[in-house]
């Protein structure tokens, strides 16, 4: 298992995108690789499972939601996304329904909605 990113280090890295954001500049890469990890752990707290697989690439990837468990090939249920897009709206400063509308969410199978999930509330 992955070592859990605590609380105190992940709000300070997404204080840090979102402050990189906010001036215009490029975060840096260790400051969103630990904001995105740190919220999908959040996400598998929240909604722990194996049913659907969420994945914000190249930083992270993990299942969650209760149901049928998923062991080989490409699961069923598939969420991708870019790291921004996972950001805002696992944060809430985007709706689910808007990023996926706007096609920034690739999402497969009938369990890919995660709009009953999110934001997260870091």
């Amino acid at each position: 298992m992955a070592r859990k990113i605590d609380i105190i280090d992940g709000r300070s890295a997404l204080d840090a995108v979102r402050d990189a954001d906010a001036a215009g500049a490029k975060p840096q890469r260790t400051d969103l690789a630990t904001a995105v990890r740190y919220l999908l752990q959040l996400l598998d707290e929240k909604a722990p499972g194996n049913s659907v697989e969420v994945r914000v690439p190249p930083f992270g990837a993990v299942q969650v939601i209760q149901g049928p468990r998923h062991t080989r090939g490409t699961p069923p249920n598939v969420v991708e996304m870019d790291a921004a897009t996972w950001i805002a709206v696992a944060t809430g400063t985007e709706v689910w329904t808007d990023a996926a509308a706007g096609g920034r969410i690739h999402a497969s199978g009938t369990r890919a909605d995660l709009s009953d999930v999110l934001p997260v509330r870091p």
